[in-house]
């Protein structure tokens, strides 16, 4: 029986990435994905020459960005622009303040409101957002701006950071960083995400991880407080010193026995999931060539054109991606609509250009995030089970989707390496 130094349960972006901290530091090192392919939420499905993400995805240049530079991960793909952005209010399309012109001439803001806006983005980039970690979106926005609409304005900015449709439950801190990590950049990878699954998974191979397809994992075996190895619904036994999930907390708590004397309880009770509905589509032509980023203002819908930066059809034909950011209570044909309607405003006539679409009623865009709610932050290690911890968006301090699941495997093996050197 082959025995591993580390063993992880899930071969989406955090598995991959904490295989390939593992491998490169000397340690033997497997990855169960329990589906055929790798990737989790970051599969990328081809419809008659077009790409399509799980929902649109988009790279901030923000902590993962920088660890996919420092694992010497390539991947093809431009910064999106922001010269035609529009808002929607009272369902018409606005020119949004992202730049100096468009600043000058909007109609959606009153001088006062301009003024506010061209002061907040010339102080925003420099602004020390961890002293906001402990106060809500909503509180953040209430207290710092004062204008109504630029109000409005900021709280679409700050819903497309973080999905979250509800201002009073995430801490503002973290929504800011994100924020302030898109106005850094926000690229778009050509062929999907799944492009950059492959490149993650060249680099682990290179580096030693072995890969197990299949491996659905029913149980972290544990005794006397500590891991000692996995078991597979096929009767198969990966003997390992430490095993990282990557699951979700719900799951985790789940493949963990006697998980309810441990801190997976907690973390599993205080999770918010983020969902939304997904709509992506190919166009052959944009009817409205300029209508490429559209921010909802009073509906909590976004829309954007990945096509503008990244190769997304073999056609060359135009993808978007629309979202609705939802909460507890959703309708998966009403959001259909809504999404339906958005395209129809955006891009009229779009019907008789369509290639291809995809609609996901409810996909889960995050597991948990820290929001006001939460009594503590997740992992990296569970503290009660001796080689055992967690990585994945969910396993968020101060961080938000992409950038949560890539630092939070980092920290994981980061805290092995601690323990064992």
């Amino acid at each position: 029986m082959t025995k591993y130094d580390v063993a992880i349960v899930g071969g989406g972006l955090s598995g991959l990435i904490a295989a390939i901290y593992s491998a490169r530091a000397g340690k033997k090192t497997v990855v169960l994905e329990q589906q055929k392919q790798l990737g989790g939420r970051a599969i990328t499905k081809k419809k008659n020459g077009a790409y399509f993400d799980l929902g649109g995805h988009a790279l901030y240049k923000g902590h993962a960005f920088e660890i996919l530079q420092e694992l010497e991960i390539s991947f093809a793909g431009k910064k999106s622009s922001v010269d035609t952005f529009f808002g929607i209010w009272k369902n018409k399309l606005i020119p949004l303040p992202m730049g100096v012109m468009s600043l000058l001439t909007t109609p959606l803001l009153s001088f006062k409101g301009k003024l506010e806006v061209a002061r907040f983005f010339t102080s925003f980039l420099k602004l020390d957002t961890k002293q906001f970690d402990h106060i809500s979106v909503r509180d953040w926005i209430e207290s710092n701006l004062k204008d109504p609409m630029v109000r409005h304005f900021v709280y679409s900015l700050l819903r497309t950071a973080s999905y979250a449709v509800s201002p009073d439950l995430p801490a503002a801190g973290p929504v800011l960083r994100q924020l302030q990590h898109s106005m850094n950049g926000v690229y778009y990878i050509e062929k999907g995400w799944g492009s950059l699954v492959d490149q993650l998974r060249i680099t682990a191979v290179e580096s030693g991880v072995v890969f197990i397809l299949g491996g659905k994992v029913t149980e972290v075996i544990h005794q006397d407080r500590k891991v000692e190895a996995i078991q597979c619904v096929d009767g198969t036994k990966i003997v390992a010193d430490n095993v990282i999930l990557t699951a979700s907390p719900e799951i985790a708590y789940k493949l963990v026995p006697n998980a309810d004397q441990t801190a997976l309880q907690v973390w599993k009770d205080q999770a918010i999931p983020i969902t939304a509905a997904c709509l992506s589509v190919a166009l052959r032509r944009l009817p409205k060539p300029k209508h490429n980023v559209i921010y909802g203002i009073d509906q909590t819908v976004f829309l954007s054109n990945e096509s503008t930066a990244a190769y997304l059809s073999d056609n060359g034909d135009q993808v978007i991606q629309l979202f609705k950011y939802q909460g507890a209570q959703t309708d998966a044909k009403k959001d259909e609509q809504n999404l339906e309607q958005v395209l129809d405003l955006a891009q009229p006539g779009w019907r008789d250009e369509l290639v291809a679409r995809q609609y996901l009623p409810r996909i889960v865009v995050t597991h948990d995030f820290k929001h006001m709610k939460r009594k503590v932050n997740p992992g990296p290690n569970v503290p009660e089970i001796e080689g055992l911890y967690v990585a994945g968006d969910w396993v968020a301090h101060e961080e938000l989707l992409a950038d949560a699941a890539a630092v939070s495997a980092k920290r994981a093996v980061e805290h092995i390496l601690a323990e064992h050197n």
